[in-house]
């Protein structure tokens, strides 16, 4: 008999790999709405003198994604409480559509002032994110964090874009 620290330590590859299918689907649905407007007039007339080169971003969040997937998977596969993951699965799913949401207002809808007051409801969303992984476990705290980071600089470029 498996005793239940063995257990956790196992690989479970599908939970694993739902976990990155469901992050990556994120990232395609918010690329969509992102690559349009990268590239336009609109967007290079407001943006910030402290963006970073358009290269930057996907490495970036190809990165962010990929540590948001390992956190997930972390914290759905170390609790066994149903309300515990269904608490999980919420926190991130709203953390997702906001994800999204910002992509649509932004770059979609050429709305920053919109877009500034989801991104500051995604920062929210990431904290709840952060202390939820927090109580289940130390390492899934840790990826989330350049995520937070990142989206706090991601504000930044928002509102000097407004």
């Amino acid at each position: 008999m498996v005793n239940k620290t063995e257990k956790k330590s196992k690989i479970n590859w599908k939970v694993l790999i739902c976990c990155f299918i469901i992050i990556y689907a994120v990232a395609a649905l918010g690329s969509i709405f992102t690559s349009q407007g990268t590239g336009s007039d609109w967007y290079k007339s407001i943006k910030p003198s402290i963006t970073p080169p358009s290269v930057v971003f996907p490495i970036a969040w190809s990165i962010l994604f990929f540590l948001i997937a390992l956190s997930l998977y972390i914290c759905w596969t170390n609790t066994d409480n149903k309300e515990e993951r269904i608490t999980v699965g919420i926190v991130f799913g709203v953390n997702f559509v906001l994800n999204i949401t910002w992509c649509i207002l932004y770059f979609a809808l050429k709305n920053p002032k919109l877009a500034f007051f989801d991104i500051i409801l995604l920062l929210a969303s990431i904290v709840s994110m952060l202390l939820l992984s927090l109580k289940i476990n130390h390492k899934s705290f840790w990826l989330l964090m350049p995520y937070f980071l990142w989206v706090c600089f991601a504000s930044i470029l928002n509102f000097l874009s407004i």
